[in-house]
């Protein structure tokens, strides 16, 4: 197997075209056709299928693809790393970042990498947690924000802060507290919550547990952000989460958010591979990273946030 057989074979994922993916690569089709099919032979399975509509993947052409594409980016941050030992970092840098977390850090973290990292092309993606897991664990992004469940140990870890969860409600709804409840009551009232084991959601559940309280009366499971806030709005329930995901619904009045005792808190780590070494620029940006949370934190600029307390 080869490099150039992998850069081939993902243009034409890329194009969904042989024609396209040869003129990217400055190659012959039949060139092109002829390393794809020697790549076929030696992984034993087809990986393209030709249809009226262009070149479509297959299932095993979907599954090669996530390791083609993670190792190429690696093959590049290797080169950059080298090119940029003594000078500024420079390159790609893919960093995954939750859903209910992107509207606290995207916006400031693009910003930030543009004003001191101006050669650094940062790329994000949104995800469910629990798909940035595999995709940070195959190197097909190099950085990623994860939330504290215990189960992080496979990867490098950097403690970035804690985010507590209030009860967040309609404000017409005819069932909203309007001070703060235990997590009894929270528990009892009908909640929209993400599924399981995206989110909040194993926190809500422990913390269930370990007090001897019923599980969350769940009238909705929900993993989409957009989606849980278009339900609420609609009045079919109330959620437990961070008020940052939801802060514009809550600064205009439409959701309103009440504490909840005992504390429920979820804590954010920047993650990294333990056997993927980060580029120059995907380390520079991992140190921005801790540096801007804290900033936030601090200025308030992340509400529900707070720093976290160092080890005596």
């Amino acid at each position: 197997m080869e490099l150039r057989q992998l850069r081939y074979f993902s243009a034409i994922a890329k194009h969904g075209s042989f024609s396209k993916a040869a003129e990217q690569v400055f190659v012959a089709q039949s060139a092109l056709s002829h390393q794809v099919a020697l790549l076929e032979d030696e992984l034993g399975a087809r990986l393209l299928h030709r249809s009226r509509r262009g070149v479509e993947l297959t299932e095993a052409g979907r599954i090669f693809l996530a390791h083609a594409s993670a190792i190429l980016r690696q093959v590049d941050d290797a080169k950059a790393s080298v090119m940029n030992a003594a000078g500024e970092p420079s390159g790609k840098v893919v960093f995954g970042v939750p859903h209910s977390a992107s509207n606290a850090l995207a916006l400031p973290l693009l910003q930030a990498v543009q004003r001191a990292l101006p050669k650094v092309e940062l790329e994000l993606t949104e995800e469910l947690t629990g798909n940035l897991v595999p995709q940070l664990r195959s190197g097909q992004i190099n950085l990623a924000v994860l939330f504290d469940d215990g189960t992080l140990g496979e990867f490098e870890q950097t403690p970035l802060l804690d985010e507590h969860l209030s009860l967040i409600s309609p404000a017409t709804a005819a069932d909203r507290p309007l001070a703060a409840v235990s997590l009894k009551q929270a528990l009892a009232l009908p909640l929209i919550l993400p599924a399981h084991p995206h989110g909040v959601r194993p926190i809500i559940e422990s913390a269930a547990r370990a007090h001897g309280l019923p599980a969350p009366n769940v009238v909705a499971d929900i993993s989409s952000i957009s989606i849980l806030r278009t339900t609420m709005l609609a009045g079919m329930g109330h959620t437990l989460l961070p008020v940052m995901p939801l802060q514009h619904d809550l600064a205009s009045g439409a959701l309103c958010a009440v504490p909840v005792a005992p504390v429920l808190s979820r804590r954010l780590m920047l993650c990294a591979s333990r056997h993927i070494p980060l580029s120059a620029a995907a380390m520079a940006v991992s140190q921005l990273t801790v540096a801007l949370t804290q900033t936030l934190c601090a200025e308030g600029a992340w509400p529900g946030s707070a720093r976290i307390a160092e080890s005596p």
